[in-house]
């Protein structure tokens, strides 16, 4: 089995503060685990307790014995999933080591990481490469429109999930997609849908399926209630430039 490089999460404890400020910004997770000649963890810490530290009259070239969390949240190498997904409902654990049987460091999950884990239905393993998965991030911008605004909530290679937040008496432009089809279900309002020829009436609760290549468009009736709509996506490819506009109201439409 091939053995997993940790170097970026992972400092001696002899090291001093600026060593592990340095491995913090290395590794861009906020955290280091502490390990001892033997790779055997000792503790963690986070750039809060640097903060703190440095606050408290610490100077960074210090060592850090005495700083770090001895008292450390970790999962043993064959515990169960759902006993990780139990320590992670803490708001306070972001990260767990994950150690073996002698306590010594093989393998870091984040918090971020096991939602992925989740959501793209990988099989689980206390051995796998998470961070292979660490560029794949679970939060996203909220992006304006001229008929309102969107979210991701979640982002992969064969879906993508958003929530809508459609305006009063706004509305999406007549457009399809060739590379993904779409799933749409309202959450609140009301509004009017049109796919390909046919006009129908939304509301909380309603569902449409939009195959790739059906030109469609939803409409915020409302004078004063917004139109918000749950999307999954699902294809090869979600980027903006997949919208052929036939019609739009801000005269987006493509040349």
């Amino acid at each position: 089995m091939k053995k997993l490089t940790l170097k970026k999460y992972s400092i001696q404890n002899n090291a001093t503060i600026l060593e592990v400020l340095g491995q913090i910004e290395e590794n861009k997770k906020g955290f280091v685990i502490i390990v001892n000649e033997k790779n055997v963890v000792k503790g963690t810490m986070t750039d809060g307790d640097v903060r703190r530290s440095i606050l408290s009259g610490k100077r960074v070239t210090d060592t850090i014995d005495g700083l770090f969390s001895s008292n450390f949240t970790f999962v043993c190498e064959g515990e169960s999933f759902e006993k990780v997904i139990e320590k992670f409902k803490s708001k306070k654990i972001l990260f767990l080591p994950v150690l073996n049987k002698d306590r010594e460091l093989i393998n870091v999950l984040t918090k971020s990481q096991l939602h992925t884990v989740l959501l793209e239905g990988l099989d689980w393993n206390y051995h796998f490469d998470f961070t292979t998965i660490d560029n794949r991030e679970n939060d996203h911008e909220i992006y304006n429109r001229p008929w309102g605004y969107y979210k991701t909530v979640f982002l992969s290679q064969s879906t993508r999930a958003k929530i809508i937040y459609v305006n009063p008496n706004e509305e999406l432009s007549l457009q399809e997609h060739k590379k993904r089809e779409e799933h749409w279900i309202i959450i609140k309002g009301e509004g009017e849908m049109t796919i390909g020829e046919s006009v129908k009436p939304v509301f909380a609760g309603s569902y449409f399926f939009i195959p790739k290549g059906c030109k469609h468009r939803i409409v915020n009736v409302s004078e004063k209630n917004p139109l918000i709509i749950s999307e999954v996506q699902l294809g090869n490819y979600f980027g903006e430039d997949d919208i052929i506009r036939y019609s739009d109201k801000y005269g987006r439409l493509n040349n």
